[in-house]
């Protein structure tokens, strides 16, 4: 696995809408309907969190999300993190219909 250059992630981000590159890592705010929402896109990150053996940083408050990802052990962005990051919105996208 290596760390990505700075142009790299940004040519890279342009298949991954909403996400931006700010201070190492990708990040995000989600917001959704209800908590119960917010919470259903929490739990099937976990799992497929786990599944990758890659995990994020992130912080709740009722219906916001945000999430932030880097990859420690580059010190920077990997292509995990990418991985990590459509996963995500393929994950939004199914639950909250968007």
């Amino acid at each position: 696995m290596k760390k990505l250059s700075d142009s790299e992630v940004q040519n890279q981000l342009k298949s991954i809408p909403g996400w931006e590159f700010y201070q190492n890592s990708l990040q995000i705010n989600l917001t959704f309907k209800n908590f119960k929402e917010c919470m259903t896109v929490v739990n099937k990150i976990a799992i497929e969190s786990e599944l990758l053996n890659h995990h994020p940083e992130w912080t709740n408050s009722y219906n916001t999300l945000s999430v932030k990802l880097t990859t420690h052990d580059v010190k920077g962005i990997s292509l995990l993190d990418f991985k990590l990051a459509k996963t995500i919105v393929r994950i939004t996208e199914e639950v909250s219909g968007a």
